[in-house]
């Protein structure tokens, strides 16, 4: 979340800045202010009483040594009528800030300036385009008939078991799974990113110190009885493995990298994009995160970027790179630039990764903090993560742009991962 110095000492930037997010900003900012104000007011009084409480005590001992016992119970009384008035002031000043925290929470992270204007998708701005997109068979089909004729995938088989969003991988298919897996974490490994097993699961205050929480509560799965939250991306648990923690700038940037299994109750989502793999409650994928200084967060950011492209064009595909508009953007990040690659049978670009730097905002949450190597001084680091890759739509795209009259192709950096080079009638 924004700082309240940030937003109290320049409150019409924050307001102007969010407008780019579509954002009105203006009336809780002001709200913000307020009790800002009001906290600070009282936080003032407190600090002064606690003051004068401080040197009556020193004086009663003193009144009592030299027998002024009347100066003595007088201070005492005194003391004690502040003693009460603090315990007000105490309680005004824990609501002033939990109200103040509420409101912060409501309020998305400023976009940076390199964040384009628009409202929809459509306002995206296509940064680079590599690859080429395959001329398929006439009689091509689309991932989800590829996968049934193949045996690959079995998404009846899914319904039955648990529901729609959950596929059964068999065979072949689910060989394919995992050497993607494997793949995406040897390149990482291979790239500096230290490897994570993370939990599945995370508390209420994960969920908060990366910003699912309150935002995004309707997407994820819930575990009431233990009050726990399936995670919706290893970025959570990897993250919130530096809350409440300082660190030394020396130690910067942290690259780390996971493989989980991802869940999200994607409500509302219907029609023709939720087809087959293209939008799924639980799916695997790779999240790289990286901790940085706010001095080199944006050089850490174009290198992510480049090391996505990297695994992209390993893998044969299409590919392009978008920068999102202020509309299009998340609500905890400050840019971000998607990568899509092009699903040849569907004639359409899929998103596979999402890779942002959040600035500040998360570490705020997280009280995520490094000491300065000359000044000691302590400040809040920037978090940046992205998807390296998510598998449902590269493994669409992967099937769908290599199919022969004969059957799948395996793309080369794959096939000692796999063990077979085709994906055929004998599968």
């Amino acid at each position: 979340m924004l700082t309240t110095k940030l937003i109290s000492e320049h409150p019409e930037k924050v307001i102007n800045c969010l407008a780019k997010k579509h954002f009105e900003a203006k009336e809780i900012i002001e709200k913000v202010l307020d009790i800002d104000k009001k906290r600070k007011s009282t936080q003032t009084v407190l600090d002064a009483n606690l003051s004068e409480i401080n040197n009556l005590s020193r004086s009663i001992g003193q009144w009592m040594k030299e027998g002024k016992q009347e100066a003595g119970e007088a201070a005492r009384a005194q003391v004690s009528v502040l003693k009460e008035t603090n315990k007000q002031l105490e309680a005004e000043l824990r609501e002033a800030e939990q109200r103040l925290t509420e409101l912060l929470c409501q309020i998305p992270n400023l976009p940076s300036d390199l964040v384009p204007d628009g409202k929809t998708a459509e306002d995206n701005v296509i940064e680079k385009t590599g690859g080429y997109i395959p001329e398929l068979p006439a009689n091509a089909l689309p991932h989800w008939d590829l996968a049934k004729k193949y045996d690959l995938i079995d998404f009846e088989l899914g319904v039955k078991i648990s529901g729609a969003g959950f596929p059964v991988y068999k065979g072949k298919g689910a060989r394919l799974q995992r050497a993607l897996i494997n793949f995406f974490l040897d390149n990482a490994r291979d790239a500096g990113y230290q490897e994570i097993q993370p939990p599945y699961v995370v508390n209420e205050s994960s969920g908060y110190g990366t910003g699912q929480l309150p935002d995004k509560e309707g997407q994820m799965y819930h575990c009431g009885v233990d009050n726990l939250y399936l995670i919706p991306t290893a970025e959570v648990p990897v993250t919130n493995i530096y809350r409440d923690v300082i660190l030394d700038a020396k130690d910067l940037p942290l690259k780390n990298a996971a493989y989980s299994a991802c869940f999200r109750r994607e409500a509302g989502s219907y029609g023709k994009d939720v087809r087959g793999l293209n939008r799924l409650h639980q799916f695997d994928k790779v999240e790289i995160v990286r901790i940085d200084t706010p001095e080199h967060s944006y050089e850490s950011l174009q290198e992510m970027v480049d090391y996505v492209q990297r695994l992209v064009e390993k893998l044969e595909l299409p590919w392009r790179i978008l920068r999102l508009c202020g509309g299009d953007m998340s609500f905890t990040s400050a840019l971000t630039f998607d990568f899509e690659v092009f699903s040849a049978a569907q004639k359409r670009w899929l998103e596979v990764s999402s890779v942002s730097n959040f600035e500040s905002y998360q570490a705020n949450r997280l009280k995520c903090r490094y000491r300065d190597a000359e000044t000691k001084k302590t400040q809040l680091c920037h978090t940046l993560n992205g998807s390296a890759l998510a598998l449902p739509r590269i493994l669409a795209a992967l099937l769908e742009n290599n199919q022969t009259e004969h059957g799948i192709s395996i793309p080369k950096a794959l096939v000692t991962y796999c063990g077979f080079e085709e994906i055929g009638a004998e599968h």
